[in-house]
């Protein structure tokens, strides 16, 4: 069975297709755009497919990442990920940005918590600590960079994501192992994380941690019709 995962968390739009039952890698396509996922993921989905050598009617299965990060790349990757999975009639399933970071830092540091921490701006942080085997420790939260640092020094975890070396200077040491630096992980970690998830699990929905800065004007919205 084929599933294709696909990431638009932060600036890649990614995918790539895995081969379930062999757990082969079977084509990819990463593009460091920064803006524009809405306009290119199509584009990148139907570039992994022909690299795959498959079709649409070849998947059986969709995964996507969910965030935290950008909330209209998250938003473009889930509302693109459930639309194919209703037209395919194929289960998606969802895997944070957090726990794939997680993930991949653990197969660089095995046996070991990791402490992922993603930069929020206005100093805050999206930060979570899982375990040496994956389970959550410290639930997804926006935390501030004293709250990480307190959380560095009591946990001593691996700490990884685009956030990690400031968590690491907040807490005031240099003793901390290091992952990538990265605001997500490779897009094969997503798919080999969902491949392993049952695929009749709830559907993927954006985990924004926190509202978006951009909120409609309250001049600019329509009454509601009384009829």
């Amino acid at each position: 069975m084929n599933l294709i995962a696909i990431d638009t968390s932060a600036n890649l739009c990614a995918a790539c297709v895995l081969d379930i039952d062999t757990g082969r890698e079977r084509g990819r396509v990463v593009r460091d755009i920064g803006k524009g996922h809405a306009e290119l993921l199509m584009g990148v989905i139907e570039e992994t497919l022909k690299a795959a050598d498959v079709g649409y009617p070849s998947l059986g299965r969709i995964a996507v990442s969910t965030g935290p990060g950008s909330f209209t790349g998250v938003r473009v990757g889930v509302a693109t990920a459930r639309g194919l999975a209703l037209a395919l009639r194929i289960p998606a399933t969802g895997i944070t940005t957090l726990e794939a970071i997680a993930a991949e830092t653990r197969r660089q540091f095995p046996a070991r918590p990791v402490m992922v921490a993603i930069d929020a701006r206005r100093e805050e942080l999206y930060a979570a600590i899982y375990d040496e085997f994956g389970n959550i420790l410290y639930a997804p939260a926006v935390i501030n960079l004293q709250d990480a640092a307190l959380l560095a020094r009591e946990y001593r975890p691996v700490l990884a994501g685009s956030a990690a070396a400031m968590a690491a200077e907040a807490a005031a040491s240099d003793i901390f192992d290091v992952g990538s630096l990265a605001a997500t992980a490779d897009i094969g970690v997503y798919a080999s994380l969902a491949a392993a998830r049952d695929p009749d699990a709830e559907k993927p929905k954006p985990v924004y941690l926190r509202e978006p800065d951009a909120k409609p004007q309250a001049g600019l919205i329509l009454p509601r019709s009384a009829g």
